[in-house]
């Protein structure tokens, strides 16, 4: 069975790994889609922190994937046919934008099936980015008093 996910990818972390090592669990061949800066900048205001080659390097060095593939538009569909995917792995914010009700019509039509996770809630990239924010104001700060 072929799994698929999507995602960032950016600032790798401990719920990263348990949300790939999952997957793992639910077949044969994990694949996950790497957003490109445009695809993260059309949705977030910010671009990822790590260069997506970068990202992808990262994510092809765990044991737990086994395909790691950019995609540069906002669409599911066309890799999910591509790879015949039987599972596709969703976070818990997936909401209902067109893209993403576009794949979920096309997987049920097929008949195969998406698992929605739960985050892990001890860490993510934004609360990552916000921690060495804080820090590097912290010491400029302290650096500042002192001098």
């Amino acid at each position: 069975m072929v799994i698929y996910t999507v995602g960032t990818f950016d600032m790798l972390h401990v719920g990263h790994l348990a949300l790939l090592e999952y997957c793992s669990t639910l077949g044969d061949v994990v694949v996950v889609g790497v957003a490109s800066d445009s695809v993260v900048n059309s949705y977030k205001p910010n671009v990822p922190v790590i260069p997506l080659d970068q990202r992808e390097e990262m994510l092809k060095g765990l044991r737990c994937v086994d395909i790691v593939r950019p995609y540069h538009e906002l669409e599911y569909v066309s890799a999910c046919k591509e790879l015949n995917v039987d599972i596709f792995v969703i976070g818990e914010d997936w909401g209902n934008k067109p893209h993403n009700i576009e794949v979920e019509s096309y997987l049920k039509t097929e008949g195969k099936k998406i698992v929605q996770v739960l985050y892990n809630p001890r860490t993510s990239s934004t609360k990552i980015k916000q921690n060495v924010i804080a820090q590097f104001q912290r010491s400029k700060y302290i650096e500042q008093a002192v001098a």
